[in-house]
C-alpha cells in the first residue's frame, strides 16, 4: 500500500454521528457553484485498525477536482466498543442518515437527489449492506474489490495472520460460519444474502483477477447472484490487477468508476 493517505484535501466540514470517536464524516464540497451530485467513500481494511478513512483520501481529491462533493465515512471498527456485527454496519447508515440531514445545508450544496456510494473492500462490503437500508436514494454503488460474501470468506481463512488471529469475517460476525448459533447474523451481514438492492440502484463491481486479498471468485459468485436476483449489476475485470490499485486515483480501475459515477449522477 502506498502513501494515498498524504495527499492535500481542503478543509472538511467534520459532523458527527454518534458519540463514539469513531463515528463521524468528513464532508467535502467542490469549487463552483452548486448543488453538487455526491459521493460517499467508505475505506476497506477488513474493518480493522489501523485503517482509517485517510486510505480514500486519494480518491476523494480527485472526485472534487471533477465537481463532487465528497463525504468520507469513519466507522467503529473491530477492538473498537461496538465494532463488528451489527455495529459497524448500523454506523454506515447511521453516516448515511446524518448526510440527509445536510440536505438543507445551503452552504455545502449538496444533492441528496444524486447520491453515489463507493467501497473498498471491507468498504465494498459495507457500502453494499448500506444501500439496502439507505435513508436516502442512492443511483449507484461501487464495489472495489469487495468482501460480498462473508460465509466465504470466513470459510477460505481471509485475513488470518501469523499472530492466531480470527479470520477477519469470523472476529466481524462473531463467530464461525458453520456454527448454527451465528447462521443468522451471517445471512443478516453478508450482501450476496440480501439481494435484490432493487432496480433503483446500478452495482458496479470491479476486482482484479490476481488479487491475493480478496478473491476475484467473490464478486464473480456475487454478480451472478444479483443478476439472478433482477438486479441492475455490471462486473469489471481487470487482468493482472491485484487488491490496491483501485484505490490509485490514476489506475484505469478508478477511472472505471469515475466513468459509472458520471453517468449515473452528473457533475
Amino acid at each position: 500500500m502506498d502513501d494515498k493517505n498524504t495527499v492535500a484535501l481542503p478543509q472538511a466540514t467534520t459532523v458527527a454521528y454518534g458519540a463514539h470517536p469513531s463515528q463521524f464524516i468528513d464532508v467535502y464540497t467542490p469549487e463552483g457553484a452548486g448543488p453538487h451530485p455526491v459521493v460517499v467513500l467508505i475505506h476497506g481494511g477488513f474493518w480493522r485498525l489501523p485503517w482509517g478513512r485517510d486510505l480514500m483520501h486519494g480518491l476523494a481529491a480527485d472526485l472534487l477536482g471533477r465537481g463532487f462533493a465528497v463525504v468520507n465515512v469513519e466507522y467503529r471498527r473491530l477492538a473498537e466498543d461496538g465494532g463488528g456485527w451489527p455495529g459497524t454496519c448500523e454506523d454506515v447508515v447511521a453516516a448515511l442518515r446524518t448526510i440527509a440531514a445536510l440536505a438543507d445545508d445551503e452552504e455545502l450544496g449538496l444533492d441528496l437527489s444524486r447520491v453515489g456510494l463507493v467501497g473498498h473492500s471491507a468498504g465494498g462490503h459495507l457500502a453494499l449492506w448500506a444501500t439496502k437500508y439507505a435513508p436516502l436514494p442512492v443511483r449507484v454503488v461501487v464495489s472495489q474489490a469487495g468482501v460480498v460474501d462473508l460465509r466465504s470468506a470466513a470459510r477460505e481463512r481471509l485475513d488470518r495472520n501469523a499472530e492466531g488471529r480470527l479470520p477477519a469475517a469470523v472476529e466481524f460476525v462473531g463467530g464461525e460460519a458453520g456454527d448454527a448459533d451465528f447462521d443468522a447474523a451471517y445471512a443478516l451481514a453478508s450482501p450476496i444474502e440480501l439481494l435484490p438492492l432493487g432496480p433503483a440502484v446500478h452495482q458496479l463491481v470491479l476486482h482484479g483477477d490476481v488479487d491475493n486479498r480478496v478473491p476475484f471468485q467473490q464478486s464473480l459468485d456475487y454478480v451472478a447472484a444479483a443478476h439472478a436476483a433482477g438486479d441492475s449489476v455490471e462486473l469489471a475485470v481487470f487482468t493482472g490487477m491485484g487488491h490496491f490499485e483501485v484505490i490509485d486515483a490514476a489506475h484505469e480501475s478508478w477511472l472505471r468508476a469515475v466513468e459509472e459515477l458520471t453517468r449515473r449522477l452528473g457533475a
